[in-house]
């Protein structure tokens, strides 16, 4: 059952949806205009170094979350050419390659694998945000500020790699945690975007 709605998902999104599925992920979307709303007024004591430091780390992150990606779909025999070049692995999966679809393709084990993955990875960027910097209000920019270069940087990995997203409305599997979250590739990417441009416009150097 959970398959078949995973594929009626997927079906639905071939063109440009406005919406994410389910209906609150697109609550997420309010984030960087609510998070510039509290930082412009006292602006982020967040030195330029401390971010671009955070930003190293979520650039660094996004491509190893694209990595597991690849290596995920080569376990489950959905990556054709795996066995010669990456030139090999674009050339032969851009075609056919959907993120969103390895979720009905993946066992239970991996699809557990993927969850605590999932989670791990949350733990990891709110670490670097509590070690980079002190104030709640800084550690909140700077989780917001490595997840949003993660999150770009995951997707450019992907497409230096296998080609993929074929173009934005390319439809994805954003979490897993609580449930499958469903949106064009634009979607994240604009939140991503728009939550750096708050952090920039709103930092302050340290003095």
């Amino acid at each position: 059952l959970s398959q078949l709605k995973l594929r009626s998902s997927l079906c639905y999104m071939n063109k440009f949806q406005l919406f994410a599925q389910p209906w609150w992920v697109n609550l997420f979307a309010t984030i960087p205009f609510i998070a510039y709303y509290l930082w412009r007024k006292e602006g982020l004591v967040i030195s330029k170094w401390t971010l671009i430091i955070s930003g190293l780390f979520g650039i660094a992150f996004g491509f190893v979350e694209a990595s597991v990606v690849v290596y995920l779909r080569a376990a489950v025999g959905l990556l054709p050419g795996y066995g010669g070049s990456l030139s090999d692995v674009a050339r032969l999966s851009a075609d056919i390659y959907q993120q969103a679809q390895i979720l009905s393709e993946l066992p239970k084990s991996l699809l557990a694998v993927e969850f605590f993955r999932e989670a791990a990875t949350m733990i990891m960027l709110l670490s670097i945000a509590l070690v980079a910097v002190k104030s709640l209000r800084e550690r909140w920019a700077i989780f917001l500020w490595a997840f949003a270069t993660r999150d770009i940087f995951y997707y450019i990995g992907l497409w230096a790699t296998v080609r993929w997203p074929s173009s934005l409305l390319t439809p994805d599997v954003l979490f897993l945690i609580p449930v499958p979250w469903f949106s064009q590739v634009w979607f994240p990417i604009l939140i991503s975007a728009l939550t750096m441009v708050a952090v920039v416009i709103t930092r302050k150097d340290v003095k």
